[in-house]
């Protein structure tokens, strides 16, 4: 499971799943299924989903035994893998994952917090005014905690950290010396849903984010927690102000990132990223090593390792300065 936090409410048997994707079960026999993940980290007792050919690759390696797929993309699957064909993969993985997974849904606050002054963090901790924490929370040593701050519930925080002023951290397992500066959000749902005419479905998000050590995180910056997989800061990398991670994004070590730096859901960057302020990042795409994006870029494809571009659509920099004489 992603998520150490969330209960699965498993396991389902198939023909109880197919019931409510209302597919038919005449050529099924009953299995339990124990976990919905993705292709990468399914095992033989899970379902998991395939919705575009991009995923080709992890399709073929599956060791799921069950997914999600279309018509069009089931020959892609290995043959230990049944296909479960729908109409629309997103929604219907929606729907089987808050089967699993119900707590995840929905992401309102957190109304169980205690004045950490009545907890027994509050002889472990510096902290300052107005500090509420929830429950299975753990915080190392040597950490301080600012003015109205919430440590709401299933935060683990690793040893010599500082935590801001009126900061919200949830579902997160932080690493030691990491710094998160004032007016962050951390760890809450993802822009996560499918619309639809009398009501935008909610898609449920399983996944914690993990922000591993010695990492800064700026003023005002959110990050979103994994929707199947978990969204991952790597060590050492430092975000500026008002920075947006979303849901499922993977950022390598040695990263550093300016101010109003937009990042999509589940990119993929690589280790010793630079990004200029203003950048946007699209969803789904790899960036890779020792890549400079220069501010106020938009980036629509793969970028390859050690590129240097600019601009939007985001170029080779000296493509770019050439064509902008």
């Amino acid at each position: 499971m992603s998520n150490p936090f969330f209960k699965n409410k498993g396991p389902f048997n198939i023909l109880e799943i197919l019931k409510v994707l209302d597919i038919d079960s005449n050529n099924f026999q009953q299995q339990k299924v124990f976990d919905v993940k993705d292709l990468l980290s399914s095992s033989n007792n899970d379902l998991t989903f395939f919705h575009s050919k991009k995923y080709r690759d992890l399709a073929n390696m599956t060791k799921a035994a069950f997914c999600i797929t279309t018509d069009s993309l089931k020959n892609e699957l290995p043959k230990n893998c049944k296909p479960l064909i729908v109409k629309n993969v997103l929604v219907s993985t929606s729907i089987v994952t808050g089967k699993f997974y119900p707590d995840s849904v929905n992401d309102d606050f957190d109304n169980d917090v205690t004045d950490i002054e009545e907890t027994i963090l509050k002889d472990k901790i510096i902290s300052g005014k107005n500090v509420l924490v929830g429950k299975n929370i753990k915080v190392g040593f040597n950490c301080l905690i600012g003015h109205n701050s919430i440590i709401e519930k299933n935060v683990c925080i690793g040893d010599n950290c500082s935590i801001g002023s009126n900061t919200i951290i949830r579902n997160s397992l932080i690493g030691n010396n990491v710094k998160i500066l004032d007016n962050c959000v951390v760890g809450k749902h993802g822009f996560g849903f499918f619309p639809d005419t009398n009501k935008n479905l909610r898609y449920p998000h399983i996944g914690i984010v993990k922000i591993e050590d010695n990492c800064e995180i700026g003023c005002g910056s959110t990050i979103d927690r994994g929707s199947m997989s978990n969204t991952v800061i790597g060590k050492n990398t430092f975000l500026d102000n008002q920075i947006h991670i979303a849901h499922n994004v993977k950022i390598g070590e040695n990263t550093i990132i300016a101010g109003q730096v937009g990042i999509a859901g589940s990119s993929v960057l690589g280790k010793n990223v630079k990004i200029g302020g203003q950048a946007g990042i699209s969803g789904h795409l790899k960036i890779g090593d020792n890549v400079e994006i220069a501010g106020g870029s938009g980036v629509i494809k793969d970028i390859a390792d050690n590129s240097k571009v600019m601009g939007y659509p985001a170029k080779n920099i000296r493509q770019f300065l050439k064509e902008n004489k």
